[in-house]
């Protein structure tokens, strides 16, 4: 082992955040079973599924609604469920990408 890797006496307990702010580092989105899928002819930017998303994966520039992170997206359905036009459709992961098992 090199001095560069750690051993399983250096890993932090789970559970534990070690440092504040640190969620962008760690790429989520590969639990997911359903994935939101944003119909953009439909949305009227109200920012609701912005404020709902526990995991900040609504993508917004100039305060509209630009898509969705799927880096980070857990597939919660928040989004979708708070949605008042329906805009965001919950699909399953092998439906949208034609495969089983493929994430973006």
């Amino acid at each position: 082992m090199s001095a560069a890797e750690k051993g399983w006496k250096d890993v932090p307990k789970g559970g534990l955040i070690l440092d504040a702010g640190n969620a962008m580092e760690y790429e989520t989105g590969d639990w997911r079973t359903y994935k939101p899928v944003w119909d953009e002819e439909k949305c009227i930017h109200c920012m609701i599924c912005w404020v709902f998303c526990p995991d900040s994966s609504i993508k917004v520039e100039d305060g509209k609604m630009v898509g969705i992170d799927y880096k980070h997206c857990k597939g919660c359905g928040i989004c979708s469920f708070e949605c008042p036009r329906k805009a965001i459709e919950m699909v399953l992961e092998t439906e949208e990408n034609g495969e089983a098992g493929a994430c973006e």
